[in-house]
């Protein structure tokens, strides 16, 4: 299937050093209420790259929270994100906000998040969500759905009368970024992209070439 055709204008508007927060992280905050107001849909879901040195996967997770500290997502510990990043912090995450013709690319390395804030998180989630997380062993192989169905049941009358625990397999990584940068697609692809970069502590920022 030839798509060499398919293509199109980038005409929303543009973007100039001037509007740009010093800050990266007050200008991710602007742009992500922006794409919520704009209903983007799950403007929290984020691709995120990892690699063991010799693989390279991608997957789409959600965005929980963020701070000036890095963006924060929860994973099984078992799973193939979590195995390559004990082997390797390295990371990409990318937020495609295409309704916006806007996307934002950051890379940096992933550490896990205090057991406390694990709880904190998991606590918030429907029972259904954590009983989920009890049931499956994510990335493992499965001979069928009703296995994992029987699973979920199981879990569910063993925590029937009372609160779920936090797996011990379960838990939050924060990517704390080095870089992050901000595309806005302009006409004949001459798009607009800045980048910051952390350089001794202090952000820089500077503009790509498309």
């Amino acid at each position: 299937m030839d798509l060499s055709h398919h293509h199109n204008q980038f005409l929303k508007k543009g973007l100039s050093r001037l509007e740009l927060s010093d800050d990266p992280f007050k200008q991710f905050e602007l742009w992500f209420k922006q794409a919520e107001q704009e209903n983007v849909i799950e403007p929290s879901a984020m691709s995120l790259a990892t690699s063991n040195g010799t693989e390279v996967t991608l997957r789409t997770v959600l965005l929980k929270y963020f701070d000036h500290q890095g963006f924060v997502f929860f994973t099984n510990y078992g799973s193939t994100k979590a195995k390559q990043i004990a082997i390797n912090t390295h990371v990409a995450l990318l937020f495609p906000w295409l309704p916006l013709e806007r996307q934002v690319k950051i890379t940096g390395r992933a550490e896990k998040v205090s057991t406390l804030d694990s709880i904190k998180y998991f606590a918030s989630r429907p029972k259904e969500s954590q009983l989920g997380a009890w049931a499956s062993q994510q990335s493992s192989h499965v001979s069928s759905r009703q296995l994992l169905l029987d699973q979920f049941e199981a879990m569910k009358n063993k925590f029937k009368n009372q609160e779920v625990p936090l797996p011990d397999f379960w838990g939050g990584y924060r990517v704390v970024p080095q870089t992050i940068e901000f595309w806005q697609g302009r006409d004949n692809r001459l798009h607009d992209r800045f980048i910051y970069e952390k350089v001794e502590g202090q952000w820089l920022i500077n503009r790509l070439a498309p």
